[in-house]
Parts: C-alpha cells; structure tokens; sequence
C-alpha cells in the first residue's frame, strides 16, 4: 500500500498546527485561572495590615467603611455589588458619557432624524451599562452556585483536619478561584479584622445575594445560636446545595425546547426582514413612511416584547 507524500506533509502540519492551538489556549487558560485566584492577593500586597485590605476590599465592591450599600438607587448599589465589578466611579461615568453621545449620533443618523438623539442617548447610555452588571452579575451567580459546594467541602476537611473555622474560611479564600475564593476571603479578613463568624458570613450572603450563600448563611446562623457539630451541618449543607445545582441544571434541560422555541420565534422575523431588504430593498422602501407602517410595526414589536417576557416567566424556575 503506497502513502501520497503530499496527504502525510498535511496530516503533520494539521497535527503541528492542532497541538500549538491547544497549547496556547491551555496557557491562557492557565494564566486566566491564576489571575483570578490572585486577585484579592494583589490587592493584600499593594495594602498594610487587614484594616486596610477589608476597606479597599470594600471599596472595590461599592460598599461604604461598614460594608453596607448607600442607600441611594438601592436597586442599583446591589446591582453593582452582586455583579463583581470593580467600583470605580469616574470611569464609569466616562463610559457612561461615551456610550450615550455614540448611542445618540448612531440613532440620529440611522433614523435621519436629530431629535432621535434625545433616545438613543439615554436607552444606549443608561441601558448599556445596566444590561452589562446584569449579564456579570448572572455569571457570577452561576459560578457561586457551581463552586460553593466545594468550597464547603473544603472547609469540612480542614475542620476535620483539625484546624479552627477562620483558617478553614481563609483557606477557600487562597485555594479557590473567583468569585467563591474573593468571598470567603473577604470573609476570612472580616473575621481576622474583629467580626464574628456570623456576621462576616451574613455580610458575604448580602453581597452575593445567591440563595445557596443564603442557605450557607442561615446554616451558621443556626450553629452559632443552637450549637451542634458544624462539620455535620456542612456536609449537610453541601450535599443540599449539589442536589439544588443538579435540580436546577435537569430544570434548564426541560425548559431547553422552550428557550429554542423563543430564541427561534423572536429571531425569525428580523431575518426574514432583512432578506427581504437586501433581496428586494423596494418591498419596504415605497411603504415604510406611511404611518400606518410605522405604528404598526412598532405595535408588533411591543406585542413581541411582552410575548418574550411571558415564555421568559414561563421558564425562569428558581429554587
């Protein structure tokens, strides 16, 4: 059996190729998992003592020297704490700004109309930043879920170990990637700068807002008073919190034919409408400044709207 020279030289630089991909996304990788973990160590090593680390923490998070919210825009200070980012308020507002002008100038001039300014302006500037913590703050939710139950884990073997709570807490805060690891550290901190053990995790279950992290928190709370062995309560705790995440990943995979269904009925008609302008850009053109156009596919979209948030309420299950 004879090989064609010319298939081998192929299947080799495919091979050398393939194995070069893997290793620099497997060094991203690598890099990107270190990076996270590091990161409240960064900030210890640019900051003297646990006073200092617990404010800047804090800072960074949008809470005030008590690690409370301001009250003000309420919605909008959990918002931003639940969804990780660093505060930093001077940026943000030049973001803010440079979303809005381009927001403004790109409706003005996709509508031909300079008043248009006026909405594109705040829905791009104010909408854009708010849909943005919320994606980061549904991600961050989604990893605490996925990563608490070994964080508990962990903090049951150290007890077992022998070692006391706080250093079982600052362990998780060393060992575990963002954001479980940032959590407890801050935890840890809190512990180490004076509070209780109750009242660093009732601080960590308001800024996580996750009910697993609240689950956590009652389960401490309920030692803390009642006593009893908190090493059982914790594998307790951590086998309640697995069985939640698998319930709520075979409810994702009942609702998956129902997300299909929406994603499809939403997308269809913008893609039937844009092959209809590209194909027959006269189809629309001669009507599309009738009222009667206007008003009407501005009904249908409103109509679509409240049609995806019914299929949304229909499928957003929560335990």
């Amino acid at each position: 059996m004879k090989f064609d020279g010319n298939v081998v030289f192929l299947i080799l630089i495919f091979a050398a190729v393939f194995t070069a991909g893997q290793a620099v996304i497997g060094l991203f990788t690598v890099a990107t998992t270190k990076r996270r973990v590091n990161k409240r160590l960064k900030v210890a090593e640019r900051v003297d003592g646990v006073q200092a680390l617990v404010m800047e923490l804090r800072k960074q998070r949008g809470l005030n020297a008590a690690g409370e919210r301001s009250d003000r825009l309420r919605w909008l200070s959990n918002l931003i704490v639940s969804s990780g980012v660093a505060y930093e308020p001077r940026k943000w507002a030049l973001y803010v700004a440079g979303l809005a002008v381009a927001g403004g100038l790109a409706a003005a001039v996709a509508t031909k109309n300079p008043v248009m300014f006026l909405l594109g302006a705040p829905l791009i500037g104010v909408g854009g930043p708010i849909f943005y913590l919320k994606t980061m703050a549904g991600r961050r939710a989604k990893a605490l879920g996925f990563q608490l139950p070994q964080a508990l884990e962990i903090i049951v073997r150290s007890l077992e170990a022998g070692h006391p709570v706080p250093t079982a807490i600052s362990l998780v805060g060393r060992e575990m990637a963002d954001p479980i690891g940032s959590e407890f550290g801050m935890a840890a901190d809190e512990i180490a700068y004076g509070a209780t053990m109750e009242q660093a995790i009732a601080r960590m279950s308001e800024r996580c807002q996750h009910p697993d992290v609240d689950l956590f928190a009652a389960t401490v709370r309920l030692q803390e008073r009642a006593g009893g062995n908190l090493t059982g309560l914790l594998k307790l705790n951590a086998a309640t919190v697995r069985d939640r995440h698998k319930m709520r990943l075979k409810i994702k995979a009942a609702s998956s034919e129902g997300r299909a269904s929406a994603m499809i009925l939403t997308s269809a008609p913008f893609i039937a409408m844009g092959f209809i302008i590209v194909s027959s850009p006269h189809f629309y053109g001669d009507v599309i400044h009738e009222p009667v156009v206007k008003w009407g596919l501005a009904g249908l979209g409103v109509w679509m709207f409240i049609g995806n948030m019914v299929m949304r309420r229909m499928i957003d299950l929560r335990l």
